[in-house]
Order: structure tokens, then C-alpha cells, then sequence
């Protein structure tokens, strides 16, 4: 029997723009925009306009989960259902309304509401004017949103997390070009990721000097870490993994936990020319404003090798001149996705957290298994028999479990999703929930992974 500390989290993560449909919303966020636009783009030209329906159909859908034994859900706020007027940070009632009786029914059902601030959802009348995460003036502009949740929902939300992965921000919109505007611009692309941590720091900050911070609150932030497994042990293969560990990791966790960004990646973006704008006085925000904890997303691990060329002559920087991706022979994968399946990784993470990063309390805030056309496995009663979620969630908390018992500070368990929800520009192709979303009728249907965690849940382990 694999234990699990007492007071363990045990829930799913999902967000608003993901779940919730574009109902009553008087402002559209960058991928309501690039979907009007664009619609071709998105599998099966599914778009985010009724999502799973969360919106009308939140209370039963917290019953159920509460009914599969979570005590505990992810969410977030949309900056573009909550906030009229942007500039003056003016509060839309509806939206103010929406987001009180959704964490009053998270507490009535004994589920912990926590709540996420910016989950990719950034305004597009901001990207317009100001060209979004680009600017300093949308970092403040961010800073007087959260301020204005800190005021309405603290009194309630004692867990608030300020971003929801930022590199994929930095990533999908200015180098892979999977977010809006989908550009590639690795100078642009380094600024984002600076102004995302400043905004993190000014963040908790605001946070810190508020009122919600005395009713007992933490706030942290939540990054996806992809660990860096080197080809080989040669120098140069481990130089690579090396810089793909600072890059893809290091960037932001050392920004939050050590106040400060790692030296010998400074030291590459200033040789390169494409060092962000910092000032003295930003970075000392930065300094002083750390996380209480953290939430960490893993679904795949990154492998690398030393890279076949050198870019004398590029159009735009890129953390790839540094390194390749290797395939490594043999690997475990996910071919609906293209991911490897690894849980290894977890425990590495664990023991990073452990030794690197002064053993910070930290959850694993997302893990999970999107799966294609999971009609394939529904029964004779009409259950989707995802044992393969089963087996994936099963191993990556054995992993899990040997980091907490060898010290590292980890209290909960996210699974991503409680309930199938809309995935961006891949829609509803890969499912990853717990419960079943039938996307024409907005029916839910239990998994049997949902009554396994729920046993795992009861047991506190298995």
C-alpha cells in the first residue's frame, strides 16, 4: 500500500476559458479572437464558444466530482468575464456574480477552490493596444485585475496561483506559433518570459500588502516543467541538456522561488543581443517577492542532444540553437498526442524541488492522458474503460510517492481533467477527463479512471 500524506489534495484542474463557454462574456481573449478569425484552424472547427458548458452546468458538475471524492479544484478567473473596463479595472456584475456562486458551491460541496489567474486568456483589446505580455503597462493593467479578485473572492480563496504555465505563453505565441498572435520572435519572445515573472513578483506583491493575504492565504504560481534527459554522456550532449534544463525550466522556477534568474542564462541572452529590458528596481520587486508555493504541471519529458548546426545567420533567436531533440530509441509513447510517456520524471522533479529549491511545498498541479476517439473503449453499459488512464495516472503517483517518501514537500495530486474540456486549437480531439463530456448534448458520463481515483482517493493511496 503506496500512502499519501494526510491533508493531501486530491482533485483536477481545468480552466475557464477551457471549460466555461463564452456565455455572458462582453470581452474576448486571444483565442476567442483568433478563432473568429481563423476558425479552420481549430480540430473540427470546434471553437470555444460552449466549451463544456461548465457556465450553466457548474453545480452539478461539483457535486459529481465531490461524489468521486475530490476535495479540491483548479480553475480560473477570466480577466475578460470579470472586468468591464480594463483600463480603470471597472467589474462586470455578471461575471462578479458567475465567479461568487461558483466558489460558494465549491465550499458547500467540500471542495477547496483554487484559483489561477491567467490561464492564456489574455484580453485581446490589450494585444491590440498594447501588444499584451510585450508590454509592462498590460503587466500592471494585470496587477489591478488580480487586486480587484484579492478584494472580491478572498475572504474564500485561500489558494491562488498567479500564472498557469508562462512558457507556454512565451513558446506558443513568439517561437512554435500553436498560441495567438502565433508569431516568431525569439527577442520579443525573451521579454515576454521577463515581464510574465515581473508580473508574477508584482503580483504577489499586491497580494502580500492586501487583505486576502491576513485570512490565512498563500499564493504561488504554476509552471509546466519538461525535464531534460541528455542523448548521451558526451560533453556535448550534456551542454545541451544543460541549457535546456535553464531555458525550459530554470527560467521561471528560479525567478520564483530564488527571486532571481539564473546567471549563465543571463549571460547567453545578453551575448546573443536578445536580453530582456529590466530595470534596478524591477528586479528587486522580483527579489523580494517569491512564491509561498508552487504547482507543477508534467506530462512528457524533454529529450536532447547537441544541436547538427550552428546558426551563423538566423532570422530570429531561438533556445534551439543551444539544442536538438533527440528520439530516443525504445521510448514509451502516447501516439495520439506524440508524447513519451515517462513517470520517472516525477520523481526527478520531486528530488529537484527537494535539493534545488530549498524544498519548497509544491503539488503536482496537472498530469494526465489525452486519448482520441475514446468511444473505441466504451463498454457494453456505455463506460469509457480507459485503463490506459488508469495505468498512466497509477505510475506517475508511484513515482510521486517514492519522491514524498525520500523528503521532498509535495501535498496533492491534480489530475488535468475533471471532466473532458476544450483544448485550445486541437479542441476536443484528445480527451484527458475523468468524466466523459458529450459535446453535442453536454452530457456527463463517469470514466471507470473517475471510480478508480475515487478508491485511491478513499484509501489515500492504493
Amino acid at each position: 500500500m503506496l500512502q499519501f500524506p494526510e491533508q493531501f489534495w486530491w482533485g483536477g484542474a481545468t480552466s475557464g476559458p477551457q471549460s466555461e463557454g463564452r456565455f455572458q462574456k462582453t470581452h474576448r481573449n486571444l483565442f476567442d479572437y483568433w478563432y473568429e478569425q481563423e476558425p479552420e484552424l481549430f480540430y473540427d472547427y470546434v471553437g470555444p464558444d460552449t466549451a463544456s458548458d461548465v457556465y450553466h452546468q457548474f453545480e452539478a458538475d461539483l457535486a459529481l466530482l465531490a461524489s468521486l471524492g475530490h476535495n479540491s479544484y483548479r480553475t480560473s478567473i477570466q480577466w475578460t468575464r470579470l472586468i468591464d473596463d480594463f483600463e480603470m479595472a471597472l467589474v462586470n456584475p455578471d461575471g462578479l456574480a458567475y465567479y461568487n456562486k461558483l466558489i460558494n458551491a465549491c465550499l458547500a460541496h467540500g471542495i477547496r477552490p483554487i484559483m489561477n489567474l491567467h490561464h492564456f486568456d489574455l484580453p485581446i483589446a490589450l494585444y491590440k493596444k498594447y501588444g499584451g505580455w510585450e508590454s509592462k503597462e498590460v503587466v500592471d493593467l494585470f496587477v489591478a485585475f488580480a487586486k480587484v479578485c484579492f478584494e472580491h473572492f478572498g475572504d474564500r480563496v485561500k489558494d491562488w496561483f498567479v500564472h498557469n504555465e508562462p512558457m507556454i505563453v512565451v513558446e506558443g505565441s513568439y517561437l512554435m506559433q500553436f498560441h495567438y498572435p502565433a508569431i516568431v520572435d525569439g527577442k520579443k519572445a525573451v521579454q515576454v518570459a521577463y515581464n510574465l515573472a515581473l508580473a508574477t513578483a508584482k503580483v504577489i506583491r499586491a497580494y502580500r500588502q492586501g487583505r486576502a493575504a491576513s485570512n490565512n492565504g498563500r499564493i504561488g504560481t504554476i509552471l509546466n516543467l519538461t525535464p531534460a534527459y541528455p542523448a548521451s554522456h558526451s560533453a556535448a550532449d550534456l551542454t545541451a541538456a544543460h541549457f535546456a534544463e535553464l531555458w525550459n525550466n530554470e527560467l521561471f522556477m528560479d525567478a520564483a522561488v530564488h527571486g532571481k534568474f539564473p546567471e549563465e542564462l543571463v549571460a547567453v541572452l545578453k551575448k546573443d543581443g536578445v536580453l530582456w529590458q529590466a530595470t534596478s528596481e524591477e528586479l528587486a520587486i522580483i527579489a523580494n517577492n517569491t512564491v509561498d508555493y508552487l504547482g507543477i504541471n508534467f506530462y512528457h519529458p524533454k529529450r536532447v542532444k547537441a544541436p547538427n548546426v550552428i546558426p551563423v545567420i538566423s532570422p530570429s533567436w531561438s533556445p534551439e540553437w543551444y539544442y536538438d531533440t533527440y528520439l530516443m530509441p525504445g521510448r514509451r509513447m502516447n501516439v495520439d498526442k506524440g508524447w513519451e510517456i515517462y513517470p520517472e520524471a516525477v520523481y526527478d522533479i520531486a528530488i529537484k524541488m527537494r535539493d534545488q529549491y530549498g524544498n519548497i511545498p509544491w503539488f503536482l498541479s496537472e498530469n494526465g492522458v489525452g486519448i482520441s476517439r475514446e468511444d473505441r473503449y466504451r463498454d457494453e453499459r456505455g463506460q469509457i474503460q480507459d485503463d490506459y488512464r488508469i495505468q498512466f495516472l497509477k505510475e506517475h503517483l508511484t513515482y510521486l510517492h517514492k519522491g514524498i517518501q525520500e523528503g521532498s514537500n509535495c501535498f496533492g495530486y491534480h489530475v488535468w481533467t475533471p471532466i473532458d474540456c476544450w483544448s485550445w486549437l486541437n479542441a476536443y480531439k484528445n480527451r484527458y477527463g475523468l468524466v466523459e463530456n458529450n459535446i453535442h448534448t453536454q452530457i456527463r458520463r463517469v470514466k471507470k479512471s473517475g471510480y478508480w481515483l475515487k478508491k485511491v482517493i478513499e484509501a489515500n493511496g492504493f
